[in-house]
């Protein structure tokens, strides 16, 4: 007999299954390393749609840079025809092997600084070392092509969603496939096009009349020029007539509708014609001019030229926009927009081409970037003094998501970023022109950038044409808008720079505008929240590191100037005097901007005090007197400052930062943190509490700390002063005096050390490999994540070392969660310290080919990455991922992580769940054969540190009693060079100071003014820019002398060997387990030892008890997310799932069964 099932019963299983499938843990899925440029879209990504025929879409692009093999760019110090520069060559250049490329465009008929050169690889070198010995030759580059795709076509992936280390085609066509084991990427763009976000396009045409409510709504509020009343000055007469636009886009249609004064079309690419078969240039150019009533223009009478930088293809090259610029300066263009961005500020050629334009009083306007809502993501050129840098807003006052922040990176360490953007204006759903008629609509900084433009178009046409360009400059039109700009209420001077565009104000400012002098920021209020933000949200106190702020001069007057004697600070009279303030300015002012740094410190009688300083900056600027007059320019500008005084905090709640020791991209290849991003995989985010931990510096602030920032090394500030030093996805090495300073000062003056460090693996960085165009060379990352090998040598004498795994995963710790996103592994750490353990997917078995992404069930290896212990009266505490500090790319945070060890730092506070008694050590982890990560021999990485051949100095950034001085208690070390480090042995229990390893090493011969030079490498790509004393070295008598005045120990003894915090005691097995492997691999099958602690009075509040050896238990692990776990993550689920499928699927089939009886007994009962 059959058996039937209650529907009561189906109507509760099929509940249970549900709530089963939806509970079921999916894996965490950390894919093998994507190659550099390689863009995966997510699972939910939508497809991309298919592009119209008839116009481009503005959909999310890429840009990639590859070479040109055998082309290179010679500039020259002087402009010649192009005639001239040939025969020189021909008669300076011995042998053949080279030829002249002819450039016919229309920059031809006008003398030219660059030569376009191709030439045979067998004599590359040789000719390229005469060309580069030449007088008259200024530098030689190769010839670059740039590709814009969208992101979604650029690749497309497998079906497990990985891109392989096999072969694989890029956007040209080219094979990239694996040499040596390598995979041949190409390089990450120099010059980086500012991408497009769509976000709606309508159709609008002149009979549309039946549109519906919603699209007229959405037509009203896209009519920006009316939101930004350019009909009142169109009824006053203007409207951009006899001012020459430059558009470098991808060109214009000659009989396009919406334009009534295209001037001239010129194409600089290697296609035969002029219009614009895309629709990119199109729309940036009406938006500028268009006279269309659908998608109005600001300046329908302005004479457009537009130049076709872009192939049908989205193709350029270097040489195609040089010669366009030449063209642009030859031609005297007014004002230019520039659609085209990227983070290397350190593009000489580009960079100084825009200075030559700029000095040629052509107005540049330049999107900021679509990398927000990042912070330190401007783009350049965008990024620089000279040109207009325009954030995105919405139709709210809102700062667009997509809109870049500030602040500038080019002067980090040593000095402070500027504020940018300069101005923001709408970039969301603003209506634009089509390839040959209609609208439609575009978001992104490259759309608000054109919005500035034609407003600038505007605004230049107010002032009389007899003395128009006498009037405005750069500069000028810059004080126009930022002083007519209208502050938004929320965003930070960061986010808005002076605020949203007012073109009526700035109207009224230049039909009265005298050439004057004047500053960016106009008023320094620290005290205005957010606007002031970072300011705003600490107040200054005594004795602390110098507060920086880097203002920028315009220079209405002339396009060169200078100051004329040193800035004064001027108190006021109501406000006591505990300022002091020193200056660093431009010697010379030059294209039309300059800086001025401020830097910022309370007196010592000030350490008591709590209220507000105020008071003025002042100071005279000079230019040369133009054509017609005969006295030169002067302009005195005056600077308010207003800042809030606390009295000094107590030791424990302040913080110091170690800024000094992170390096970013660029100059040299940094790099991501989380390897789990394929679509950034540079690290240039400035690394600094201001950019891209500005998170983390607001959660230390609303718990009560006060952060300063480092921007010297570890010699040049006190330990008495600070409870915690904070070093978080450090890239530098250290000098010698920096790590016998840091132990003494942990150990004898209880300072607190924290370290985040990130991942380290070689086969990784190998794996990321790319050819430079820049230098000709295969270039791989410097260093990893974070430099490990040098963190060892920093945490050697403590016994603490990280390994070189890349680790991946979620855990948590007292039901607080927390992912581990490219992290590493702790190796070594001493006895009585507390370790936390949890289970991860290891990503560095997957690149030795251990395992693949492709696997069931992914390796998981149980890792220790959390570690705390007191050394001598300081604690330190080390983690192995900096990823949930990062605001960059941020999965989930662990600011809760970063206040419990900060407790136990700075306040010896012990939180029950990070001091358990399980998680302390009885025995040492790691032993003396424990092999470490090493550094790599195939990387100059003396190219990019500030430690490596250059001198130990502070800078201005220090206390000013060791600015110019090696610091508190240093002594003379012989300069650490990269080969020193590679000789150095890392693999012992005992400390050594590496100064003991450099018997080989190359004396010390670098001058005093080294490190200045070493930052004058830099600095002359914007040199006006940065807020750093040139002038801070001193003689060593100099430095000694005025350690003796200053009162300060000079002869500070060091111990030349420590001891090492191992104990002597039986090894674990795991240790010699370890040891017989010599590995630094820790597997979760080893077994590990701990031992049990109860809480005593003492004076550190515990006292160990006699060791209670217990084997690794269950009961014994850290709290393991469930999502980790193997058993609990697939076994267990999918046991249950399937038993509840098989017990679900019954019940189906009998009750199935049951309904086919009854209709079989319903049939019966119908026939009868």
């Amino acid at each position: 007999m059959k058996t039937s099932v209650p529907d009561s019963v189906l109507d509760i299983a099929f509940p249970i299954l549900l709530l089963l499938l939806i509970s079921f843990p999916h894996p965490v899925d950390v894919p093998a390393v994507a190659a550099p440029g390689f863009t995966l879209p997510s699972s939910g990504q939508q497809q991309q749609k298919k592009k119209e025929p008839e116009d481009a879409k503005g959909d999310e692009a890429s840009v990639s840079a590859s070479e040109v093999m055998g082309e290179f760019i010679v500039r020259f110090k002087e402009y010649k025809h192009a005639s001239q520069h040939k025969r020189v060559l021909e008669g300076s250049l011995h042998g053949g092997g080279w030829r002249w490329v002819d450039r016919k465009n229309p920059a031809s008929i006008f003398p030219t600084d660059f030569a376009l050169l191709k030439i045979d690889p067998k004599h590359e070198d040789s000719l390229k070392r005469q060309l580069e010995e030449l007088s008259f030759v200024k530098d030689v580059s190769p010839q670059m092509r740039f590709t814009r795709t969208p992101l979604a076509d650029k690749h497309k992936p497998n079906s497990a969603g990985d891109l392989p280390y096999n072969e694989e085609k890029d956007d040209l066509g080219h094979r990239e496939a694996e040499e040596g084991g390598s995979l041949i990427v190409k390089k990450p763009p120099g010059r980086l096009r500012t991408r497009i976000l769509e976000v709606e396009e309508e159709s609008l045409m002149s009979n549309a009349t039946l549109l519906n409510h919603h699209r007229s709504l959405l037509l009203q509020r896209s009519h920006i020029t009316s939101m930004f009343g350019a009909e009142k000055l169109w009824a006053k007469g203007f409207s951009g007539a006899k001012v020459k636009m430059a558009v470098f886009d991808t060109g214009v249609r000659a009989d396009h509708p919406h334009f009534r004064n295209v001037k001239e079309r010129t194409n600089w690419t290697n296609e035969d014609t002029l219009n614009d078969n895309l629709g990119h240039g199109t729309f940036v150019a009406g938006v500028i001019s268009s006279q269309d009533s659908q998608c109005l223009g600001f300046a329908p009478d302005a004479e457009i030229y537009a130049f076709r930088v872009f192939t049908d293809g989205q193709v350029s090259y270097t040489s195609w926009f040089l010669d366009a610029f030449n063209y642009a300066i030859a031609t005297k263009m007014n004002i230019l927009n520039l659609s085209i961005g990227g983070p290397d500020y350190l593009d000489r050629p580009f960079v100084e081409k825009v200075w030559e334009m700029t000095a040629n009083n052509i107005i540049m306007v330049s999107a900021i970037g679509n990398d927000g809502p990042l912070y330190g993501t401007l783009n350049n050129p965008a990024d620089q003094n000279d040109v207009i840098g325009v954030g995105g807003i919405d139709y709210n006052d809102h700062i667009a998501s997509f809109s870049s922040r500030g602040m500038s990176t080019w002067e980090i360490p040593h000095g402070y970023g500027r504020v940018k953007p300069d101005i923001v204006a709408y970039g969301r759903e603003v209506m634009g022109s089509k390839i040959t008629t209609g609208c439609k609509s575009l978001s992104g900084t490259s759309v608000a950038s054109p919005v500035v433009a034609g407003a600038v178009c505007l605004l230049a046409s107010v002032v009389p044409e007899p003395v128009r360009w006498k009037v405005l400059n750069p500069a000028s039109m810059k004080q126009a808008l930022v002083e007519g700009a209208i502050r938004l209420s929320g965003p930070n001077i960061y986010e808005q720079g002076a605020g949203r565009l007012d073109l009526l104000q700035s109207y009224e400012i230049l039909i009265d505008y005298r050439p004057r002098t004047s500053i960016i920021p106009s008023m320094l209020d620290f005290t205005d929240c957010p606007y002031a933000w970072p300011f705003c949200r600490q107040p200054m106190y005594a004795d602390s590191m110098p507060v920086m702020f880097n203002a920028t001069i315009l220079n209405g007057m002339g396009v060169v100037g200078y100051i004329k004697s040193p800035p004064l600070w001027n108190p006021s009279q109501e406000s006591k005097d505990l300022l002091d303030i020193h200056f660093t300015y431009s010697e010379v002012i030059w294209p039309w901007t300059g800086y001025l740094g401020l830097h910022f410190q309370v007196k010592a009688e000030g350490k008591n005090f709590s209220g507000i300083a105020e008071g003025n900056v002042s100071f005279t600027v000079v230019s040369p007197a133009v054509s017609g007059e005969t006295h030169p320019r002067v302009s005195h500008c005056l600077l308010p400052v207003k800042v809030a005084i606390v009295p000094t905090p107590s030791r424990e709640k302040r913080v110091l930062w170690d800024q000094f020791h992170s390096i970013r991209y660029p100059p040299g290849y940094i790099p991501r943190d989380s390897l789990d991003v394929r679509n950034d995989i540079l690290d240039w985010h400035g690394d600094h509490l201001h950019t891209n931990f500005h998170g983390l510096f607001d959660i230390l602030r609303d718990a009560g700390y006060f952060l300063e920032t480092l921007g010297s090394p570890l010699t040049c500030f006190r330990a008495e002063n600070y409870g915690s030093l904070l070093m978080v996805d450090l890239e530098d090495e250290f000098y010698d005096e920096e790590i016998e300073k840091l132990k003494d000062d942990v150990e004898n003056h209880g300072l607190g050390l924290i370290v985040f460090a990130d991942w380290y693996h070689v086969e990784t960085m190998i794996k990321m490999k790319f050819f430079d165009d820049n230098t000709r060379s295969w270039w791989t990352p410097a260093t990893g994540g974070a430099n490990i090998p040098a963190l060892n040598d920093l945490l050697a004498p403590f016994g603490i070392a990280f390994g070189d795994t890349i680790l991946n995963g979620a855990f948590s710790i007292g039901g607080d969660r927390a992912h581990y996103a490219s992290g590493t592994d702790i190796l070594k750490f001493p006895a009585g310290g507390f370790l936390h353990r949890f289970l991860f997917h290891d990503s560095s078995t997957e690149n030795l080919g251990l395992t693949t992404s492709r696997s069931s069930i992914r390796a998981q290896v149980e890792s220790p990455i959390l570690g705390a212990v007191k050394a001598g009266l300081g604690r330190i505490a080390v983690y192995g991922d900096s990823n949930c500090l990062d605001s960059s790319h941020m999965i989930t945070n662990c600011y809760w992580l970063l206040k419990k060890l900060l407790d136990f730092t700075s306040k010896n506070l012990y939180d029950q769940v990070i001091f358990s008694s399980t998680n302390e050590l009885a025995t040492p982890l790691g032993g003396s054969k424990m092999v470490l990560p090493t550094r790599r021999n195939d990387v100059n990485f003396s190219v990019y540190s500030l430690v490596l051949r250059q001198e130990l100095l502070c800078g201005n950034d220090a206390p000013p009693e060791v600015q110019g001085s090696r610091g508190f208690g240093s002594r003379n070390f012989k300069l650490r060079t990269t080969e020193s480090l590679q000789r150095q042995s890392v693999n012992t229990d005992t400390y050594e100071p590496i100064s003991s390893s450099l018997s080989g090493a190359r004396p010390d011969s670098t001058s005093k003014s080294s490190l200045t030079d070493h930052l004058s490498s830099h600095e002359t790509v914007q040199g006006d820019n940065f807020s750093i004393d040139s002038n801070v070295s001193s003689t060593e008598d100099q430095k000694q002398q005025y350690l003796i005045t200053q009162g300060l120990e000079s002869n500070v003894s060091f111990s030349s060997q420590g001891t090492s915090t191992e104990s002597n005691g039986k090894k674990s097995n795991a240790s010699n387990k370890i040891d017989q492997l010599g590995q630094h691999y820790i597997k979760s099958s080893l077994p590990l030892v701990y031992s049990s602690v109860q809480k005593k009075n003492g004076s550190d509040g515990r006292e160990k008890q006699k060791d209670s050896r217990l084997p690794f238990v269950w009961r014994a692990r850290d709290e393991l997310d469930s999502t980790t776990l193997i058993a609990t993550q697939w076994l267990a689920p999918l046991l249950l799932c399937i038993t509840g499928f098989l017990l679900i699927l019954g019940f189906w089939r009998a009750r199935q069964r049951k309904r086919r009886r009854a209709r079989k007994g319903l049939t019966r009962l119908f026939t009868i």
